[in-house]
């Protein structure tokens, strides 16, 4: 055997990608240069992010070892779990500016709805496949149930950014399932219909502010407006080659709020200009790429499910950060995925990326 086989062998024993793991380690690097600059050069703030990211390549790699069988057998039973946590945060759960969104375990404080980032495509992959395909109407609408009940639980904590994430993950599972154009019509209708309802009804009215700073930042500079305008502000500046690592002006002299968790893309754009953001899109683009391929040659359903789900919902957390920071969304607080300062986050998107691991290698032990 070559050299490279034995490697690449060594690798796949391991459950390892080499592709996409090689892409989240040059991504994670570049997430603790920019964090070391956001946060003023704090190396306190630096070092807690090189351990938060240590810890997310751990549990990756942990949960790439699990076998698929196991994974889809536990779907609906983690997903169990992970109502019942969202019903103990509505009981019991802890307040912070706001929101009740954490549950405190004594060793540890969690967010339950990070869990149901997982947990829902998993146990909405695993309906489907156990029903059978293509997905009868009946069978789609056990799906979207499974699919409702946590998203609603999570907007009213209020968490609407994290619940029109988990919502995304899983539609593109039923999407990805068969689901005909004319039910997704029909479901398109029905959001837009319900619209007016989440407005007067569900929506607090920091979300109304943020839905109408959006239309409008200028309506109130200095206030609701002040974060969009600083943003767009700092992107702009950063031109065509930036200003240089820890020479961006909108956020070394703070102007920019909350610049190393949601902001994080505008102290990028300012510093390493377009050619950098371009950079930064086409490691986020082959991480997509790699995704998509792996779930292309899953073996069952519920691998090609899953495996999908997990990368198009990927997709949607850059998107959604990058069109909030540059004035195109609203902002709902979801942070820049891989590159934002955080550990809840990092660890469950490395995780998704540890299934996604364990379904490449999975084909190549197959057909070893």
């Amino acid at each position: 055997m070559l050299p490279e086989q034995q490697q690449t062998s060594w690798l796949q024993r391991l459950h390892i990608d080499p592709p996409l793991f090689l892409a989240l380690l040059v991504i994670s690097v570049v997430s603790l240069f920019t964090v070391y600059s956001a946060s003023g050069e704090s190396m306190a703030m630096t070092e807690r992010q090189v351990i938060r990211v240590g810890a997310a390549f751990v549990a990756m790699f942990v949960i790439a070892q699990i076998p698929l069988d196991s994974v889809q057998r536990w779907s609906l039973p983690i997903f169990s779990v992970g109502l019942v946590l969202l019903v103990a945060v509505l009981l019991v759960g802890e307040s912070s500016k706001g929101a009740q969104r954490w549950l405190n375990l004594g060793v540890a404080t969690i967010q339950p709805s990070e869990l149901m980032k997982l947990a829902v495509p998993m146990a909405i992959a695993w309906f489907i496949a156990e029903q059978g395909m293509p997905p009868t109407l009946t069978r789609l609408a056990g799906a979207f149930l499974l699919l409702i009940i946590p998203v609603l639980m999570i907007a009213n904590q209020p968490d609407l950014g994290t619940s029109l994430l988990i919502a995304c993950s899983g539609i593109f599972v039923l999407f990805l399932a068969g689901m005909s154009w004319k039910l997704i019509g029909f479901f398109a209708v029905a959001i837009g219909s319900f619209i007016p309802v989440l407005w007067m009804f569900l929506m607090r009215d920091y979300q109304r502010q943020r839905v109408l700073t959006f239309l409008d930042p200028e309506r109130d500079p200095l206030g609701a407006g002040y974060q969009i305008i600083q943003s767009k502000i700092a992107i702009g500046s950063g031109g065509i080659e930036g200003k240089g690592w820890l020479h961006g002006t909108q956020s070394q002299l703070e102007f920019l709020p909350e610049r190393h968790t949601d902001f994080i893309f505008s102290v990028f754009s300012e510093e390493f200009g377009l050619l950098g953001v371009v950079g930064l899109f086409a490691l986020y683009g082959f991480i997509i790429f790699r995704g998509m391929i792996i779930a292309m040659r899953a073996q069952r359903v519920y691998q090609k499910l899953l495996a999908g789900s997990l990368t198009l919902t990927f997709f949607i957390y850059v998107m959604v950060n990058v069109g909030m920071v540059s004035g195109l969304l609203p902002v709902v607080g979801v942070p820049l995925p891989l590159i934002s300062y955080g550990g809840t986050s990092m660890v469950t998107l490395f995780a998704g990326f540890g299934l996604l691991m364990a379904i490449a290698t999975n084909r190549r032990l197959v057909h070893a």
